[in-house]
């Protein structure tokens, strides 16, 4: 039996069967059959299954509100496919909102629930493959849809595993596909999934390419959750981890969440992880037991690399809810607000009153914006406050509420004890970055939390480590309940790996002073705020001095320019260097200025201003009128600061380089960010958040790169101590040095492949020269065993190095060297239909590079240029073409180039003349089959091609001389491929039966007639009453009938969309 989409479908419907689903064909429930569920393939909601759940779920509500709710959910379409999933998914998580008389005749307002999230068995489960919908004027047919309560809330598209092509990208496409044409299927859709049967991503309605993301675990025999073997099916850990029934219940009603952007007005749909599910479920229970609220024990063990859990010694009613320690990048803000829409929803916390902690007005700011922009999931409006008078009356309340605070609104007022603001049990203290020196139980700012909040309970979430030395966190938050660590989250695409480059500019400096002044300045300022911060610097006033030294900061520009551009030719991407002060920000900005003045910035920060013109490279620094008048150009108020935040996330805009000294280290997630430039003192913590700004994912990006200017390599040793002593795997960073040995291995491996070969003239010789050097380097490489792909392969590994070293000295020697195999493979894939890759394959970084080194005053090098050929239309066949093909130099070249277009060739024709392309297709495999096992020589092949090119043109030609048209030739030859049958009625007889089958066949398909039996059976029998009519030989009928049918399915693929 051959593996095939069908094959997958069925063992994709075998596991829903195993966690309780029903499981039909949708051909069993179409429009017109006897089990019939569907009025028109119109039809996307299972309308019988919906109504029956709401009867069952809302006994309660008149029966006239039910039919309005059932109403309002079919009707929810509206001309943006995200909006109506948004309306619908409240719709879901919170019952259909519907008005109604009481008996004394006043208005009750109520919610018609659609799901039963409290009982499995209340629902109806249903997973249904081969479900056609038809839509204006587009039929599509989904591989999988899940149905619960008749809703079709899941979509499942699945290709081959055993066909190179057919990958989970081709899946991914048709989804988008079925976007465009179908979009009222995807109005109700909670999740995507794509898979090959083995690969497999989850993703949302608005999720690109990047953030379809794997799924590692399942539920084992107790309830827990637990990672997949290696050698498990990636697609059904995804189905059993995602869709067992209570696991899918817990996912609609609490993580999912859509943002909008507050600029370009993009609404976003977030699906969690599931390292963030986990996670926030554990947390809950932590949570429970640390508040005393109720009895809970949720002990599990540790499960590898992602690891959730109990935390070690928690004690219910301790105040201790634990850590979650995800890592920089991996969606840290959307966990707490996973976790905070959760808590609120818990019956067990009686409505708590949530007090969200930040260190800094900033990050409060941020983390402020994304909760209150996703205030749908958590039922309310979040509120900040604003000073600590205003904290202390937000914190008055009797229950609820979301309040946003910075840690320095917990001090007293002078001379006084912190009062106790509330000792009620159900406030729960989230932190963000549970591990700053301010959480000291003797005398710090946690002191002043606790007698503020003697009963709340503590939960911290961090992108870093605890100390093993740090007492004071473990004291106020307790242990770690989940760590999703770098390994992890680099292997599930979370974030990509960060590679580490040292480009120290000389300077005398005592190295171990620098993490010394860096920590008693944060123990100096504790508790203070960012203004009165600055103005405590002393410390730093003579290191400032040495780092900023004229001389140096132009030594780092003229550097920093340097290898900028070098990194823009390997990778478009964009750049933050990070200063020690705001008087070093200025000056660099004025040295960059000095040797790029098209860098410059324009006195209006508005990128309308700005269109049409470079403005590169920016400073964001905070300020005030006291700082003189060349610092004020980069001065800014909070809204201008937001607007080139956004400009700076946007990859289009021509913003590409900032200068910061402490903003945007934290909390700022710019995906098109590939390279931090680090000129400033830092440690710990601190140095990991900032250099984690380079990790997020960005479309094909292969890593972030951080170049250090002022010798931080000790300190990021100390930093990854602290991370593997936590329990953690996975180097925050890479040495850039990995990048160029594996670069100067491949680039050996290539150079082998062409020992023997000059290619000298691609960097002296003239444009016809180096175009002369493509097809005899093909042909150098079709010479050699398995050459085609070897070549390919390590060209590919070569580019990936090649791209994340590109300034270094290494990487300029052998530039050219690449420039050329990049340019000799981007011929061979031309070469070969079968080597396909996706688009996002290959960096997009590397692509640019390929382009830019195949480029030969101004034009693109071609195949058919490079091998001496006009580029060919339509008239690949002509003589004329062939017998320049058969002229060739490159004699390997000429076959693997005419067979390319034998094959795209029958490609086409496969899908009008089943005779022919099968006929044909044969013949060629044979001739290809004896080239490459060298039975028969090059010169022989392509004679045997040519040979087999002019069949194909007399067959086209035959259908002229007949004069039929190609559909009437296709099924003329199904009907002549028993010559017998061509001897007993002639040409004339078989024309006239040709003609009158496609007619008839044509106004008798419909829709899904190939899957139907019954409508099979219709058309076969009318196939064999037109050959009777004719005298079509009987003892030749079955034969004839079932290729007339193949052919049938052939043409008639797109007449059914035609027809509808």
């Amino acid at each position: 039996m051959s593996l095939n989409e069908s094959v997958i479908e069925n063992v994709a419907l075998d596991w829903f069967e195993g966690l309780g689903y029903a499981c039909t064909n949708g051909l069993l429930i179409a429009p017109g059959e006897v089990g019939a569920e569907r009025d028109s393939f119109g039809d996307v909601v299972l309308v019988s299954r919906l109504r029956e759940a709401i009867w069952r779920l809302n006994p309660a509500i008149p029966e006239d509100a039910r039919e309005e709710a059932l109403r309002k959910v079919l009707r929810v379409g509206s001309p943006s496919v995200t909006q109506s999933n948004r309306a619908f998914h409240k719709m879901l998580r919170d019952g259909v909102p519907v008005e109604y008389s009481r008996a004394d005749g006043s208005i009750a307002g109520d919610h018609v629930r659609l799901v039963d999230f409290g009982d499995v068995t209340a629902n109806d489960w249903l997973a249904v493959n081969q479900f056609t919908v038809v839509e204006g004027q587009h039929n599509r047919r989904p591989d999988i849809v899940v149905f619960l309560n008749g809703l079709p809330l899941g979509l499942i598209e699945l290709k081959n595993a055993a066909d190179e092509d057919a990958t989970i990208w081709s899946a991914y496409a048709q989804l988008q596909t079925y976007k465009a044409e179908i979009p009222s299927l995807l109005h109700y859709n909670a999740a995507l999934i794509v898979s090959d049967g083995l690969q497999a991503r989850i993703g949302s309605v608005t999720a690109n390419q990047e953030w379809f993301k794997v799924w590692r675990t399942v539920d084992d025999e107790d309830g827990s959750p637990v990672e997949a073997s290696k050698t498990a099916l990636e697609l059904e850990v995804l189905i059993k981890g995602v869709f067992a029934r209570e696991r899918f219940l817990d996912l609609l009603q609490h993580f999912i969440v859509f943002e909008e952007d507050p600029d370009s007005g993009a609404v976003h749909k977030i699906i969690a992880g599931y390292h963030q599910l986990h996670a926030v479920n554990a947390a809950i229970e932590e949570t429970v037991r640390a508040s005393g609220m109720a009895d809970r024990n949720v002990a599990r063990e540790g499960i590898g690399q992602y690891w959730v859990g109990r935390m070690n010694d928690g004690k219910p009613g301790d105040r201790r809810a634990g850590v979650v320690w995800h890592t920089q990048g991996s969606g840290k803000s959307f966990t707490m607000l996973f976790f905070a829409a959760r808590v609120i929803r818990e019956p067990a916390m009686q409505n708590p009153t949530l007090v969200v902690l930040t260190d800094r007005n900033d990050l409060d700011d941020q983390l402020f914006g994304q909760f209150q922009r996703c205030h749908e999931l958590l039922g309310q409006m979040p509120v900040q406050a604003s000073d600590r008078a205003d904290l202390r009356d937000l914190l008055a309340v009797a229950s609820g509420g979301v309040v946003f605070t910075t840690i320095q609104k917990f001090l007293p007022e002078k001379g006084e004890k912190m009062p106790c603001l509330s000792d009620r049990q159900n406030i729960i203290v989230i932190a963000d970055e549970a591990h700053r020196s301010q959480y000291d139980l003797i005398d710090g700012l946690a002191r002043n939390m606790r007698d503020a909040l003697p009963n709340a309970s503590f939960i911290g979430f961090t992108g870093t480590p605890i100390e093993k030395t740090d007492a004071n966190t473990r004291a106020v938050f307790g242990d770690y309940i989940s760590i999703y660590d770098i390994q992890r989250a680099v292997a599930d695409k979370a974030t990509v790996p960060i590679y580490y480059e040292s480009r120290i500019a000389k300077l005398s400096l005592n190295a171990a002073a620098l993490p010394k002044i860096d920590a008693e300045f944060d123990d100096i300022t504790e508790g203070e705020e960012q203004n009165r911060k600055e103005k405590l610097k002393t410390k730093w006033a003579a290191l400032e001095a040495l780092v900023g030294d004229p001389k140096r900061v132009a030594l780092i520009a003229q550097d920093l320019v340097t290898h900028f551009e070098k990194r823009q030719e390997a990778m478009d991407g964009k750049a933050m260097v990070v200063c020690m002060s705001r008087r070093i920000c200025v000056d660099l900005y004025e040295a960059l200025i000095k040797l790029r003045p098209d860098w410059a910035s324009a006195k209006d920060d508005d990128a309308e201003q700005e269109k049409g013109k470079s403005c590169v490279v920016k400073v964001i620094m905070t300020g005030s009128a006291d700082d003189g008048p060349e610092w004020q150009p980069h001065i800014r108020n909070k809204e201008k600061r937001r607007k080139l935040a956004n400009r700076f996330k946007d990859s289009k805009d021509p913003f590409r380089i900032v200068i910061v000294r402490d903003m945007w280290l934290t909390g700022f997630d710019a995906p098109c960010l590939t390279t931090m430039y680090a000129d400033k003192p830092m440690q710990g913590h601190g140095l990991m958040q900032a250099i984690a700004r380079v990790n997020r994912v960005f479309r094909d990006k292969p890593g972030g790169l951080v170049v250090d200017y002022l010798g931080l390599a000790d300190q990021l040793k100390h930093a990854l101590a602290t991370y593997t002593e936590s329990g953690g795997k996975g180097d925050p960073t890479y040495d850039s040095a990995q990048a160029i040995a594996v670069m100067l291995e491949k680039h050996n491996v290539a150079s082998d492949m062409l020992h023997g070969f000059d290619w000298d003239k691609w960097t002296t010789g003239t444009g016809a020269e180096q175009l002369k050097l493509i097809p005899a380097a093909q042909q150098h490489i079709y010479e050699q065993q398995d050459g085609k792909p070897r070549f390919v392969q390590v060209v590919t590994d070569l580019s990936r190095a090649f791209a994340l070293c590109a300034a270094s000295d290494e990487a300029t020697e052998i530039r050219d060297d690449i420039s050329f195999f990049q340019a000799v493979q981007s011929a061979l894939k031309k070469h070969n239909p079968n080597t396909q890759k996706t688009p996002h394959q290959i960096d997009s970084a590397i692509r640019q590079l390929v382009s830019k080194a195949i480029t030969t005053e101004g034009e693109v090098i071609d195949v058919f240029t490079a091998a001496g050929l006009k580029k060919p239309d339509i008239s690949i066949l002509s003589d004329q073409f062939l017998s320049e093909v058969r002229g060739l130099k490159y004699k390997n070249v000429a076959a693997e180039l005419l067979a390319k277009l034998l094959k795209d060739e029958l490609n086409i024709r496969t899908k009008r003349n089943l005779v022919q392309s099968q006929l044909f297709s044969e013949k060629l495999k044979k001739t290809l089959n004896a080239y490459h096992n060298r039975a028969i020589a090059t010169q022989e092949v392509i004679e045997e091609l040519i040979k087999l090119a002019k069949e194909m043109d007399a067959a086209t030609k035959r259908g002229i001389d007949l004069g039929l048209t190609d559909d009437e030739v296709a099924f003329y030859d199904a009907l002549a491929e028993n010559g017998s049958a061509r001897e007993m009625l002639g040409d004339a007889q078989l024309k006239v039966i040709a003609a009158e089958l496609i007619t008839q066949v044509r106004k008798s398909v419909t829709i899904d007639w190939t899957l139907r039996e019954s409508a099979r059976a219709k058309i076969r029998v009318l196939v064999k009453r037109i050959l009777n009519k004719y005298g079509y030989p009987p003892d030749l009928q079955d034969a004839a009938v079932q290729t007339v049918l193949k052919q049938a399915e052939l043409i008639c693929a797109d007449v059914e969309t035609d027809r509808i």
